[in-house]
């Protein structure tokens, strides 16, 4: 059974970092591109980064580049989304999501196979 369930969210001042996990189970992680995509209330899922099968490589979001760093851990089948100097925009649900069609990960949502539950960040002083 493929599960992903993501953790580490919380409330944090503006300025501070979290990192979430997204711990997968059911199938072998680094045979697969995952994402880390996010949703505001009242706004669409926008991607936040994702990383590649192929060589790992990582693309972000404009929005978040420098700030937000995501790493994998192929032994733990879990890959991680360090986030820095957060700010009340980054403010939502982060979800992280597995493309078992491609091993090249790219931020189109209709393209992830399955999801997790989601892990609510908020960024507020």
């Amino acid at each position: 059974q493929l599960q992903l369930v993501e953790s580490g969210g919380g409330l944090v001042q503006p300025g501070g970092s979290l990192r979430l996990s997204c711990a997968i189970s059911g199938f072998t992680l680094d045979h697969y591109a995952i994402g880390w995509f996010r949703q505001a209330p009242g706004q669409e899922r926008e991607g936040v980064s994702c990383i590649s099968s192929t060589d790992g490589g990582t693309r972000y979001a404009d929005s978040v580049k420098g700030r937000f760093t995501m790493s994998r851990d192929n032994a733990k089948n879990t890959v991680y989304l360090q986030m820095n100097a957060l700010k009340p925009e980054d403010t939502g649900v982060y979800y992280c999501g597995i493309d078992l069609g491609y091993l090249t990960c790219r931020f189109t949502e209709s393209t992830y196979d399955y999801w997790g539950p989601g892990a609510q960040v908020t960024v507020s002083s």
